[in-house]
């Protein structure tokens, strides 16, 4: 009798320290959360923004939902850092992209239902490089990179016109990494070889890490886009648009260990690049664990200003 009550009273003062420890903890990250968006209301409110520190913000946080599309621009250049200029340069993105839309269609070159496509034509034609046929067909790598970037975008942002401006910048971004490919990829294989000795192995085996293959560079030239899911593949893109180029080096490892036991059964790179790409990540695990990861390695991360 003795016993049942002793052991009925312990599971209670488990059950209740536990409550107050997920109570404390959602508390925390709750107070996180608003003073991080305190900080980030001050940033956007100075009438002229601080370049350096709303990047130190992306790299730092999670940028708010509400707030990724305008903190971006900023970042990118699409809007201007003072704030009195904001609404016109606004407007002039705005006019400029129906100017763009309306000859697309004119020139009959947007009759493609899919959105990403008819955005691909209007950078297409604002760049000098429509011309007939290309719009649809015979698609480069860059066009692949471009149009993957837009179709990613489209499931985060409501506003067409902040889509393809974004998109546009992100793009640029792209070519930073497309630069940067054969250092990252020498990154990942030290990264890789200290954190899981025989993962790499076995991935060197199968010729991940060779100069014949891109599978890794496709992978890190579109931040992973198509491959991790939109609405917690922006916390990556938070990064890169912070000035890291690095964090899809993190992402790659963290992701690769998380199917360390899928991918060692896998027996070529296509079958590696096919389970890869059915990971997804819904609940944002391994993107919140390469975040954690390269937040812990702040002397590996690069910023480009």
């Amino acid at each position: 009798m003795h016993i049942s009550i002793i052991e009925n009273n312990a599971k209670m003062t488990m059950n209740t320290d536990e409550r107050n420890f997920r109570s404390s903890y959602y508390e925390k990250c709750l107070i996180n959360s608003v003073e991080e968006k305190k900080s980030l209301n001050k940033l956007l409110q100075d009438d002229i923004r601080n370049l350096n520190k709303l990047k130190q913000f992306c790299m730092n946080y999670t940028v708010p939902n509400i707030h990724r599309s305008y903190l971006w621009a900023l970042v990118m250049g699409i809007l201007p850092l003072h704030k009195a200029s904001t609404a016109y340069i606004r407007d002039q993105r705005s006019e400029m992209y129906e100017d763009l839309l309306r000859a697309v269609t004119v020139l009959r070159c947007a009759d493609q239902k899919e959105k990403e496509l008819v955005m691909h034509t209007m950078w297409l034609l604002e760049s000098n490089r429509l011309w007939h046929g290309n719009a649809s067909s015979s698609l480069q790598a860059e066009d692949m990179n471009f149009i993957e970037i837009v179709r990613t975008l489209l499931q985060i942002f409501t506003d067409d016109v902040e889509t393809y401006w974004i998109a546009k910048g992100f793009y640029k971004y792209t070519r930073e990494l497309k630069k940067e490919c054969v250092k990252l990829k020498e990154q990942t294989q030290i990264m890789l070889k200290r954190e899981d000795q025989s993962l790499f192995n076995h991935l060197e085996e199968l010729g991940l890490f060779n100069s014949s293959s891109t599978l890794l560079d496709n992978w890190y030239i579109t931040c992973f886009a198509g491959v991790i899911c939109e609405t917690v593949l922006v916390k990556i893109w938070d990064k890169v648009c912070g000035g890291s180029r690095k964090i899809v080096v993190f992402l790659f490892v963290e992701l690769v260990k998380d199917i360390k036991s899928l991918l060692l059964k896998q027996k070529s790179l296509t079958d590696v690049k096919r389970l890869i790409e059915t990971v997804k990540d819904l609940d944002g695990v391994i993107v919140n664990k390469a975040i954690k990861s390269l937040q812990n390695n702040s002397s590996e991360v690069e910023y480009t200003h």
